[in-house]
This record gives C-alpha cells, structure tokens and sequence, in this order.
C-alpha cells in the first residue's frame, strides 16, 4: 500500500468525526436538525475521497478524476469552515448575531472558493534576473515545478502548459522542471506527457517526493517517451551551464554524498543543482552552485496556510533569493508550482512558470 493510500485511510476516520461535530454546529446556526441525518451525508462525502484512492491506481477515469476534483473543492470548503466556525463561536460567546451575518460570511467564503479555483487553473508567466561574472552571454532558464499531474489535475493541464511554454520557448534555452511532475494519485501511462514533446527546447526534470509514491519507473517512462532529460543525481551541461539535478527520493534510490556533489560542480561553468525542496542552500552555495532551483512549497498556495510556509521553510517559501559571498552572487529560486495537490485552489499565490534571465555583471 502506498503513502497517500495510507494517509487517506488513517486520516479518514479523524476527519468523518470532525466533519460531524463542525457540521453539528453550523446546521445549528440556521436550523434544527436531526444529527442522525449527517452520518450518510458525512459517507456519502468521504466515498467521494475514498473510492478513487483505490481506482485511480489502477485506471484514471472521467468519473474517478471528477469525483477527486469535488473531493478537493470540498477539502478547501473544510478548512474554510473550521476557521468560520472558530471565529463565530468566539464571537457568539459575547453577542448574539443575525444569521444575516452568518449568511454574509458564508457568501464570502463561497466567492472566494470560485475565484481560488478559477485563479489556481490560469498559468502566470514571470520574470526574474540573475547576474553572474562567469558567463560570456544570457541565458533564459524557464523554470517550474509541482505539475501534480493526477487524478485532480489530469492531461488538460499538461497540454495548457505545454501551449503556455510553447508562447515564451523561442526566448528562452532550456526548461527546468524541479519535481513533481506526477502527484501519485492515479497510475502514469506512458503516452501522459507526450504534449510535452511539442517543445523544441531541452526540457530537464529531476523528481520529488510525490513522483515516487506511485511508481517512478512509469514516471520516467512517461517522461522520456516526451523527450524529457531526465537527471537523477547526475549531471547535463548546456554550454556555460552545468544542472545538477538531485533527487528527493526519501532513499528510494542511491544519493550522493557530499564530496561527490562536490565533485560535480564545475569551475568553469556556471553550476546549478535542481533539487526539489528548498533546504540546503548555504551547503550547495559552499559547495559551489551558484543557483539552487526549487519548489515543493507551492507557496502555501493558499491562505491561511501561506504564513506557516513561510515560518516552516524560514521565509524561502517562494520567490527569488540572493546572497553575495566573495562578491560573487548565489541565487535561490522557489517557484509556487503550476499544479495544486489535491484541493485545485489558490488564493494569495499564482499557477507559475518563471523566466530566469542570467545575465553577465555590468
């Protein structure tokens, strides 16, 4: 049984009780209600989580990935409501309100949820600009991660991002793409990527964590029948460029050791490791990258959760980072991510892909 298996089936009994409890109250903000009348619609709503963790595994469908979909939407609804009913229970211990301004609150969370879904499904182009002394000329790294192709997010999403690349390529020299690609949420065929295959660049993937909880063969297969390169703790050079991509496999696979990435950094190139998460940045600028490419966080892609991105990960949970040592510049960069795993929303935090321009220091 693999690891989102698991957590849905070990989470879903703490959720079921939750959902009675929260939904207990709020019914009782607006009406009376038998309680016995919320186990089949609590079971009902979990079927929808439920049954496609296990068929997806097997066969993606229309049905399993709509199920999934609604099951994301309703996820986000969760949470929302968790934070509606804190706040009314502590208000409602001092005042009593109309249910007008319940109802009002609730409205407001219903328009956000549309825009947060509508927003999470638009890809944003951005720009950002990085000098370095060791190349001769620019260079324009299209870089993202956290694809989550899967059962919310299935192949339109990679023929909207393949048509999105396709509009900047001709600009740009290659792409990297710092894991992810898959969410492990439904099995990888191996005709997945092939809209990826249009691209005319060379298109570099390294994995992260959830590319290995289904399958990371099929993954890799998906990829190089897309003439994806794929870099799993090795080394490709672009001209002045030396990627290094390193894998977040949680041990799934053999990994480097420290004087082995050391061994790959290249003095007369300008060194850069594609690895998943943002962690070890001061280690690889001492061992001598010069830009470390990054995501995994999404950002927190929504609020409430965007501050705990940024208190978990100490503040490098999206966006561009410099630092200078030796009056050379190392970079960091952390992309939001293109996908979503599992709830399709985003609010506060944009669907990606960022344009790196490296350019010599005036």
């Amino acid at each position: 049984m693999d690891f989102r298996t698991r957590r849905v089936l070990l989470g879903t009994p703490f959720v079921m009780i939750y959902e009675f409890f929260a939904f207990k109250y709020f019914f009782s903000l607006f009406m009376t209600m038998n309680n016995l009348y919320l186990i089949p619609l609590i079971v009902i709503l979990e079927a929808t989580h439920i049954i496609p963790t296990f068929t997806e595994r097997k066969k993606s469908s229309k049905i399993g990935r709509y199920m999934s979909t609604f099951y994301g939407v309703y996820e986000w609804f969760l949470m929302m409501l968790f934070l509606y009913l804190v706040i009314f229970y502590g208000i409602g211990a001092f005042v009593v309100l109309p249910k007008s301004i319940y109802l009002m609150a609730l409205a407001v969370i219903m328009a956000i949820g549309v825009y947060a879904y509508i927003h999470a499904h638009k890809i944003i182009i951005k720009e950002h600009v990085l000098e370095f002394d060791k190349i001769d000329k620019e260079y324009n790294i299209l870089h993202f991660s956290d694809v989550h192709f899967g059962s919310v997010r299935h192949k339109e999403l990679i023929k909207d991002l393949s048509c999105k690349i396709q509009e900047v390529e001709d600009k740009c020299d290659l792409v990297i793409i710092s894991g992810d690609l898959t969410d492990g949420s439904s099995v990888i065929e191996e005709d997945d990527m092939m809209a990826l295959k249009n691209i005319t660049i060379p298109v570099i993937f390294t994995s992260g964590n959830h590319d290995y909880y289904r399958d990371i063969e099929s993954v890799h297969r998906a990829c190089q029948k897309a003439n994806i390169i794929i870099l799993e703790n090795d080394s490709y050079e672009y001209e002045d460029l030396n990627i290094y991509g390193l894998s977040y496999s949680f041990g799934d696979i053999p990994m480097p050791t420290r004087d082995e990435l050391k061994s790959a950094v290249k003095e007369d190139k300008l060194n850069i490791i594609n690895f998943h998460i943002p962690n070890g940045w001061d280690e690889f600028t001492n061992m001598g990258f010069d830009i470390q490419l990054s995501g995994h966080t999404h950002g927190g892609q929504f609020y409430p959760v965007i501050p705990f991105g940024k208190l978990i990960y100490e503040g490098h949970n999206m966006g561009l980072f410099k630092k200078v040592i030796n009056n050379k510049n190392h970079y960091l960069h952390v992309t939001t991510g293109v996908g979503s795993m599992d709830v399709p929303m985003r609010w506060g935090t944009d669907s990606e892909l960022v344009i790196l321009k490296l350019i010599k220091t005036n």
